[in-house]
């Protein structure tokens, strides 16, 4: 996998030896990727990320991963704060309106499939930018394809066929439930349900029971059997 290196200065150490947990995913809502790059990569906006796919699908590396790069903001997962420290960020070449390139998925997968094995990750880690700080992100947005990555074993998707309480089996999930149900609703959805709206209906509370019985968060992991070894499908 080629690889374009592009040096930001926005990085620092990982707190308290913290190690990678998370894979974090973004979209740039730019109009081109050099815009991306100039930002993430110039010390007066104080934010970077791990790597940025252009849309052509070319791989850039802006902070080595032993870093801690400025890429999440506030937000928390399976409930702890400091997502930069614990996690790797990657920054998509898309406007947030429109789908996403053939080639940047394609490089983006390749780049998954690397950082879960080097990482030893569960496909569970790889999470939305909009996933741990909902109602304040929003990206990579509806457009982008969970379900493709999910199939692929890369990412996760829900079991339809279970009902529960929306929120209890949200904060199992991992989701930061003390942002308040609308905000939780929304990220969600943007994810597992893009485009729907309306109040919680019977699929949300289905998908969600889904994630949580399938997919808890590592805060709850040690009370639920043992997941299964990559590579993981669930449709």
């Amino acid at each position: 996998m080629e690889i374009v290196d592009r040096p930001s200065p926005n990085h620092g150490d990982r707190r308290g030896g913290a190690r990678v947990e998370l894979i974090v995913l973004h979209h740039t809502a730019m109009p081109a990727c050099e815009d991306a790059l100039g930002r993430l990569c110039n010390p007066e906006h104080e934010v970077s990320s791990h790597y940025l796919i252009g849309r052509d699908g070319t791989l850039y590396r802006l902070v080595d991963e032993e870093r801690r790069a400025w890429h999440a903001g506030e937000g928390r997962w399976a409930g702890r704060d400091d997502v930069n420290s614990r996690s790797i960020g990657i920054e998509l070449d898309n406007d947030g309106s429109s789908a996403f390139e053939e080639e940047l998925m394609t490089t983006l997968e390749a780049l998954l499939e690397d950082l879960l094995e080097r990482h030893e990750l569960h496909p569970k880690a790889v999470i939305a930018h909009s996933d741990m700080a909902p109602g304040r992100k929003s990206d990579p947005g509806p457009w982008f394809e969970w379900k493709r990555l999910a199939e692929k074993g890369l990412s996760v998707w829900p079991d339809p066929a279970l009902q529960g309480d929306f929120m209890r089996d949200a904060a199992f999930f991992g989701y930061p439930v003390e942002v308040g149900e609308a905000a939780v609703l929304s990220a969600f959805r943007q994810r597992f349900r893009p485009f729907a709206d309306g109040p919680i209906g019977t699929p949300d509370r289905a998908m969600m029971a889904g994630l949580a019985r399938h997919f808890p968060s590592d805060v709850t992991e040690r009370t639920a059997s043992r997941v299964p070894s990559r590579p993981f499908r669930t449709l």
